[in-house]
């Protein structure tokens, strides 16, 4: 909910999403990556200088790969989500991807900070702990900007309460239930946990 009085443009919303490679990149050059990519992760410096720019003129080619809804059903439903997200918040709403896509976290975050925002609150759809991305990845971007841009204040707008996770599955399996089903009732005696009092 926006504040009295608060224009639009001093908020900004940045969506984190992971990123997939395209379906149409070549088979070999994939291959090659993620050969690289295994190495880099396990033992960095078993590469020489060569593969190391191998690897980034791969990830880059990877990265600027022209995207369709067929090629990369995944950025086409990000940037569906966004301009939904835009709609519901009446934020300006920018989509960044952690790997294998663009634009990056750090160029998503550059973009949002160009339209001289006061706040940024960053999102993703990795809902439950335990992932490098939400739990590593993304606070270490954010702590970037957040350095780069000191004038604006950057809120990452996670982990997700599981009992909120729970009800966004229970409504999405509801949509599959036939409609005589039984509907099991719900513990009177149920506690509210850590996760519900913080979130609500």
């Amino acid at each position: 909910m926006k504040r009295k009085n608060e224009h639009p443009s001093n908020t900004a919303i940045v969506i984190a999403m992971h990123g997939m490679p395209p379906k149409d990149f070549p088979r070999g050059d994939l291959s090659e990556f993620f050969t690289l990519h295994g190495r880099i992760q396990s033992a960095p410096n078993s590469l020489s200088d060569t593969q190391k720019t191998r690897y980034t003129q791969l990830h880059d080619e990877m990265r600027n790969w022209p995207r369709t809804p067929e090629n990369d059903p995944f950025h086409a439903a990000a940037k569906e989500i966004s301009s939904l997200l835009r709609e519901k918040l009446d934020y300006p709403v920018h989509v960044g991807y952690n790997e294998f896509c663009a634009p990056s976290m750090d160029e998503a975050f550059a973009s949002a900070a160009a339209g001289v925002p006061t706040r940024i609150l960053v999102v993703t759809p990795m809902l439950t702990r335990g992932g490098d991305h939400a739990e590593l990845d993304i606070p270490a971007a954010i702590k970037r900007a957040q350095e780069r841009f000191p004038n604006i204040n950057f809120t990452y707008c996670w982990p997700f309460g599981t009992h909120y996770i729970a009800s966004f599955l229970a409504a999405q399996v509801r949509r599959f239930l036939p409609k005589n089903s039984t509907r099991r009732s719900v513990n009177p005696k149920h506690k509210v946990g850590v996760d519900e009092k913080r979130s609500s």
